[in-house]
Order: structure tokens, then sequence, then C-alpha cells
């Protein structure tokens, strides 16, 4: 697969576009990044994928959205360094935890952190749009106010109740880590796999990684320092940090 046919689209703080990128840099595969803004990406991603959602990854000509289709994908295509398990028993459980951190976890945390990232547009337009040219950053903020409107109402952040098991979800997965990872610090088997992949990226905007694709810019502003703080003591939170420390690699870089 020339190095050069690879795309990821992505927003560059998004836990399921870490997941992705996480995933690329597992398999050692160069790639291109491309950045899009949240709310202005809608066209360009609708006509590229059918879809108004990212990540979205470019093999050559053909086109794969969704993190869980693009590892498959991943999988097929470089099978190694893998991250399917080989035993087909411990394969089947690793995609049962990445499907339940993608439809239960993922949504529902990611709901609970825009709830208070809205609160601080400005902080949030400085984080999604930081890789892009000063005249696009300056109209993306001008035209933020709508975006955020677009959000909430995309996420259901006007629901208190709903922002509520968000918050909740994300304790039960950080509950779950810590308590399902075996004694090599894995959540299936004794080997990094997509189970622990998903698990610390979609987990990353709750411990905040120091030195990774998903740590906030300093300074933070207090709202998004309490959000932190929420859960830096959880043993949770200490797997994660653990996993990104050990087995996230850095950027396989461009090709």
């Amino acid at each position: 697969m020339p190095a050069s046919s690879v795309e990821l689209i992505q927003f560059p703080y998004s836990h399921f576009n870490e997941k992705v990128r996480w995933a690329l840099d597992w398999k050692h595969l160069p790639h291109i990044r491309t950045d899009v803004l949240p709310g202005p990406h809608f066209p360009r991603i609708r006509k590229l994928s059918g879809q108004s959602q990212v990540p979205v990854v470019r093999f050559g000509e053909e086109i794969v959205h969704g993190s869980a289709r693009i590892i498959d994908e991943l999988e097929r295509r470089q099978p190694t360094p893998p991250l399917y398990p080989a035993d087909p028993g411990e394969r089947a459980r690793a995609l049962e935890i990445q499907a339940w951190f993608d439809e239960e976890i993922g949504p529902k945390l990611r709901r609970a952190l825009f709830s208070v990232m809205l609160s601080e547009p400005g902080y949030l337009c400085r984080m999604f749009s930081s890789t892009h040219s000063l005249p696009v950053r300056v109209g993306y903020r001008l035209t933020f106010p709508l975006v955020s409107r677009l959000m909430q109402r995309d996420m259901g952040l006007a629901d208190a109740g709903a922002v509520s098991e968000g918050y909740a979800a994300t304790e039960r997965a950080l509950e779950f880590v810590a308590k399902e990872a075996g004694p090599g610090g894995f959540l299936v088997g004794s080997h990094f796999s997509v189970a622990d992949l998903a698990a610390a990226a979609l987990l990353a905007p709750a411990c905040d990684p120091p030195d990774s694709p998903m740590s906030r810019p300093r300074p933070m502003p207090e709202a998004l320092a309490d959000w932190s703080r929420r859960w830096a003591d959880h043993p949770g939170s200490v797997w994660v940090l653990a996993r990104y420390r050990n087995q996230r690699p850095a950027y396989a870089g461009a090709p």
C-alpha cells in the first residue's frame, strides 16, 4: 500500500479520530493528515463519503469512514503489527469491547465534555482551528455561534438528563478498564489489542494524556481544568495514561 495513497481526514481534537490516528501509528503506516473544521466540514465530508462524520480515510481511490471500519480495513491491508487477537474467542471479546466503547461510551462522554467546552468558545475554537491559516481561524471564530448551536442540537446538550448520563457513562467506563485489565494491563489476553486502543482513545478526553495528540492546550480555562481534576485520581485514568505512555507510538509521519 503506497504511503502517499493514505489520507486521514480528521478533527485534530476528537477521540474517535484519535482511535484511527493511533491505529495508523501502531501499524507504522505513513499517511497524510488533513484537518477539517467542525461545522464547515459537512459539505466536503458528505460529498466525499456520503455521510457527515469524521474520521474518513482515503486508501487510494477507496473511501472508508467510521473508526471501527477503518481499523478493520487496516487489519486487512496491513495485518502486522496486529490489533486483532489471533485467538477467535479473544478477538470476539476485543471487538465486543470496542463496540461498547464506540456505541455506549464515546458519544456520551463527548456530550458531557462539550457541555463544559461550549462555555469556553474562544478556547474551543483555538483547539479546532490552530492548524489553519489566520483568516480561516478568524472566520471560524466569527461564525462559531452558529456552529455552537448546531453542536448543542446534534449532541442533545439541552437535555440535562442526557448530560448527566454522559458523566455517569464516563465513570462506568473508567471503572470498567480498572476492573477488567489483566496482570499485563490489557483488557483481553496478554497483548495490546483493539480493545485497549478503543478504550484508551475514547477515554482520553477525560484523562488529558500529556505529550499526546489528545493533550489540551495550556493554559486551560478553569471549567476544563475542573473537568480534568474530576477524573484525575481514578484508577481508570491511571490505566489510560499507562496505555498512552507504553503503547501510543509517535506519528508515523507523512509520505
